[in-house]
């Protein structure tokens, strides 16, 4: 009930849908933004977000831009963050409204609730009639669950050019002489390495964390060998004995992953492309994999400048 007697219901656009994907990847579609610009707004719309900080006080500050080249700037003040169920916040650059998220598990799937409350039922008329509102709210929610089919749907790809014969760099992938100097994050070391390289083996490694962090193991069961143009592989993580383990810290990460890696030579120089996808995963764990790109790409590209200053090592010894 607002100040002046008015229900709610006579002053707000709400709307309802059910997301087939867990709620903590709803919420990180709608908190981060990376994630929300692929698919806020109306169809037709697109994105830029110059700050979003998603806490009590935070400002989220974004222009959109309709199809017909109409830029609308937006500024709202978050009110209430409760991770990952409830965002509530006040569009304070009018219209004025405030707006409620709520996420609710269903199962595996994510029930979400958008209620946007107006001062009075004529504005919330006046903004359903000038711009759509209504109709407006249910296609944002239609290109949120667009986008969360299509993210099942792609693979991590990373490419990076590397200043070195194509192979030396496929040595460099396949030897452990050569993948205890740079293999893993940046900053990490290799303590223990074996190459078993022919479809059906295996290359088992273990690696510490920076500042004598805690010990992580992985391994790659080889699928194809193609000496020197391609490596595919079965990524995992895994125990001392070479037994396959789930991710340390994320449960909801595929088990396995399928990598294909290519050397293509270049003018003397070796293009790598680097693809990834979860392998026999489940929903869950498949929508895990492909929300996590972002920190995918980070982790991947601290790897590729370990290696690329190993490179340098190399050819500075020849």
């Amino acid at each position: 009930m607002s100040a002046n007697g008015m229900s709610d219901a006579a002053r707000e656009i709400v709307a309802t849908r059910v997301f087939d994907a867990p709620r903590e990847l709803v919420w990180k579609l709608w908190t981060e933004p990376e994630h929300i610009a692929q698919w806020w707004g109306p169809t037709g719309f697109r994105n830029t977000i110059q700050t979003m900080d998603v806490r009590p006080g935070g400002d989220w500050i974004f222009v959109m831009h309709g199809p017909d080249g109409t830029d609308y700037k937006n500024h709202s003040i978050y009110r209430e963050v409760v991770k990952p169920s409830l965002l509530r916040y006040s569009h304070i650059s009018g219209p004025l409204f405030e707006a409620t998220a709520t996420f609710t598990e269903r199962g595996e799937q994510t029930e979400v609730t958008m209620r946007m409350v107006f001062e009075s039922a004529e504005l919330r008329d006046r903004v359903a009639e000038q711009f759509g509102a209504v109709e407006g709210l249910q296609q944002t929610l239609g290109r949120l669950a667009d986008r969360l089919k299509a993210m099942k749907q792609e693979d991590f790809i990373i490419t990076r050019e590397l200043d070195a014969p194509r192979d030396l760099v496929f040595r460099v992938w396949t030897e452990c002489e050569h993948l205890s100097q740079w293999w893993g994050p940046k900053g990490f070391t290799v303590f223990h390495c074996n190459v078993d390289l022919r479809p059906g083996g295996t290359f088992h490694y273990g690696m510490r964390a920076p500042n004598d962090g805690p010990e992580m193991w992985g391994k790659f069961v080889y699928v194809d060998v193609a000496r020197p143009e391609r490596l595919v592989y079965l990524a995992s993580f895994s125990d001392a004995a070479g037994a396959t383990t789930r991710h340390p810290m994320a449960v909801d990460w595929p088990l396995e992953m399928k990598n294909t890696v290519t050397f293509e030579e270049k003018n003397g120089k070796t293009l790598v492309t680097l693809r990834s996808s979860p392998h026999n995963a489940s929903e869950r764990e498949a929508a895990t994999f492909h929300a996590n790109h972002a920190s995918m790409n980070g982790g991947f590209s601290g790897t590729f400048a370990t290696l690329e200053a190993y490179l340098t090592t190399l050819r500075s010894v020849a």
